[in-house]
Formats: C-alpha cells, structure tokens, sequence
C-alpha cells in the first residue's frame, strides 16, 4: 500500500518565516509570521497564532520587516544587462535576475526600446528564450515594448531614427515572436491608426501604456475610449501640466481608467510633483518603477540603452547629449522614498511596489502575502530599509547576512 507521509518529512517542506512585522500590503501585522510550504504561502498572521513544531524550519529575521516580493514592470537593465540588446548574452541576462534579487525585486519586465525591426525582433526571440530557463534571481513576468511608435519630439534617450509611424504588420510580427511573452507596449497616441493599434494589443492581451507623446486631451481620450490603460512614466516624455491647453499628462492625472507608472528616484520627477500624483490618482492606479539601464548595480562608465550611448556618472544617466535616460535605481530605495515624499502610508507604499504591478499587468498570484499566493517576499531592514532577504517561489535566493 501507499506509504503514509511521516509527520516529520511532511514538515520538512514548510518554511516559517518570522520578522518584526509585515504589509501583505492590505494589512500591517506586528510580530508577524509565514508560513510556505512548496514555494506558497499557506498562512500569515501573528507569531503567537503559529504552532512551533520540531521539524518545521523557521527562519527568524529579527530586525526586519516583510513586504511582497517587488515587481518592477519597467526596467530596461542592470547587472550589465541592457534588454533592447538581448541577443548579446545569456550570462549577463542572469547577471541582472541575481542584481535584481539583491535589492528585493522578485520578479520584473524587461522592456525594450525602440530599434530596427530585425534588432527589436531579436531582442524579444532572446527575452522569451531566456525568460524559459529558471535563473537565481527574480523572475521575468512579461516584455514591456517602449516603442517603436513615439513622438519624435519625446523621444527621451531612445534615438530618434529608431522611431516610426504605427505599422500593424510589423506590430503582429512582434506579437508572434513574443508568444505571449509580451505584456505591454508604449505607444504615442496622436499618431495615426493608434485606436487600431490599441485595439490589436487588447485582443493579444497587451496593455496600451500612453506615453512619449504630445497628445492633447483629445487625442488621449480617444485611445483611453479604444482600450488604452496605462500611462508610462507620467511627466517624463509628455509636456508639463498646463492650465488651459490639456495634454496627456493631466489626462493621465485625471482619468481613473488608466494605471499611472511614476519614476521614484527624487530626480526625473520632482518629489512634490510624485506626491501630486499619489494625492491625484487612486492608491490602487500608482505603479512604482525604477526605469533602471545595464549599469544598475555596477561603477560608473559608458553604457547603453538599445543603440543610445549613455554616460553614467555619480549614479546619475544621461546621453552625450545630455538627455536624462533611465536610472540606475532600484525600488528598493524606493520604498523609503515614496514614503517620504507622499502622504501615502507605509502599506500603500507597498502597495505601488507589489500589488499595483501586479494587477496592472494580470499576475494573479503574486504580489500579495497571503494564503494561497506564490511565496515571493522581501524582507527589508527594519533601522535601514536595506534588502536583508529575499525569497523567490519559496527558496531564499539572497541572504545579506551570507555576504562577505
């Protein structure tokens, strides 16, 4: 007969996880304990609602606090990894999974700037390659296109010939090699046929995100009314608020029907102007990103995004020209940083860094501490907001105090 399961190997697959205290992020709860078992969680709440036995592994992080794995759904590189030239190396794509879980990130989107079609293509054929292999680090949970189909006059860092008119064709060939990969595409709305490219992406389950355009109200209202519903990196890209000519950007602040991602690093967008948007948007609408490049993680020095040549000093990106382009950034210090600079509480700040990404991009179960979720957690220094653990489908992929 079957044998029966002994008491002692059946806890050997579960994990208490316990820390100072805990945003799932709906709730805090001091003194909290998790409990995973095969890479989910199968209960949260307070120590003393946890029978200790013999065999369970607990794994105690005094002097931390727990939050959902964070998801970075805008990132371009880090780890020496720049994604609009993925086809240059497997080993530097694991290089940026392991910088990623160093800093709590759990999972992200690469995302792919604009390029020639055949370097786009190949970029996304090497993203879905990569994305099969299971890595050390976080996990990669979509493609974000930020691209081709821009406003010249915003085009940022990307380079400018790269940018063309919306090409339906070129769009479902970008689709096919995707295979389902693709989660997002970044695309200006005042150009022509954007209502049938938004149509396009929503039938494929892809999300129309507004942004490197000059819009106007208009224009922006049409693409909302067709599917569109996100806004990539309100501010940056788009023209500065006026009070009487209306463009995208207060559209973006105003219409709830769109997720709003804002750039937390206190430099591409003023602080008080991030705390405009969290007092402007609802709390579940405000998606934290890094928009962090291939030198994230690594020194100073010259880099690139795609085929703009970066320069990467103190920290800062710009190109030769001296356009802001990307961060080096990671959410990590973003959660201290939008808690400072908003009004919002400590959970909704988690919130925009966990469980807004999430929702915003269809990953049903991760983003959240709770039953029946992916075990995904960041533990973070409670004195320091620093990344003191982080826990990956159950498995502990970076443990500071492991360092040397």
């Amino acid at each position: 007969g079957d044998k029966i399961m002994s008491e002692e190997n059946y806890m050997k697959d579960r994990v208490l996880f316990l820390c100072d205290y805990c945003l799932t992020p709906f709730r805090r709860i001091q003194k909290a304990g998790i409990l995973c078992e095969k890479g989910i969680i199968m209960a949260v709440g307070n120590i003393s609602s946890f029978s200790i036995e013999p065999a369970l592994k607990v794994i105690d992080k005094k002097g931390s606090y727990a939050i959902p794995g964070m998801i970075d759904t805008h990132i371009h590189g880090a780890g020496g990894f720049d994604s609009s030239s993925a086809c240059n190396g497997e080993e530097l794509f694991d290089s940026m999974c392991i910088t990623l879980a160093k800093h709590g990130i759990t999972s992200f989107v690469p995302t792919i700037t604009s390029g020639s079609n055949e370097h786009m293509l190949a970029s996304i054929s090497s993203i879905v390659k990569f994305s099969r292999k299971k890595s050390k680090g976080a996990k990669v949970v979509g493609i974000h296109l930020e691209g081709p189909y821009l406003s010249k006059e915003k085009h940022g860092a990307q380079y400018e010939d790269d940018i063309r008119q919306i090409d339906l064709g070129e769009t479902r060939d970008f689709i096919k090699t995707g295979n389902g990969m693709i989660k997002v595409m970044t695309l200006a709305p005042e150009l022509e046929n954007s209502d049938k490219l938004v149509e396009l992406l929503s039938q494929n389950h892809i999300i129309p995100s507004l942004g490197h355009s000059i819009a106007n109200a208009e224009q922006a209202k049409r693409a909302i009314d067709a599917g569109a519903k996100r806004c990539t990196h309100v501010f940056n890209g788009m023209p500065p608020i006026h009070h009487r000519e209306i463009s995208l950007t207060t559209v973006a602040l105003t219409d709830d029907r769109l997720d709003t991602e804002i750039l937390i690093d206190g430099y591409h967008v003023n602080p008080m102007m991030i705390d405009l948007v969290c007092r402007a948007k609802p709390k579940d609408k405000i998606i934290a990103i890094s928009d962090a490049v291939q030198a994230t993680g690594l020194s100073d020095g010259i880099y690139q995004i795609g085929d703009t040549k970066i320069i990467v000093k103190n920290g800062y990106v710009t190109t030769d020209t001296g356009t802001l382009a990307g961060t080096t950034f990671t959410l990590e210090r973003g959660f201290g940083q939008l808690l400072s600079f908003s009004h919002l509480n400590s959970n909704e700040v988690a919130a925009c860094l966990t469980t807004n990404p999430a929702r915003s991009i269809g990953l049903k179960n991760c983003g959240e501490i709770a039953p029946r979720m992916v075990a995904d957690i960041s533990f973070f220094n409670t004195q320091t907001n620093k990344t003191e653990m982080t826990v990956i489908d159950g498995e502990i992929v970076y443990d500071s105090s492991k360092e040397n």
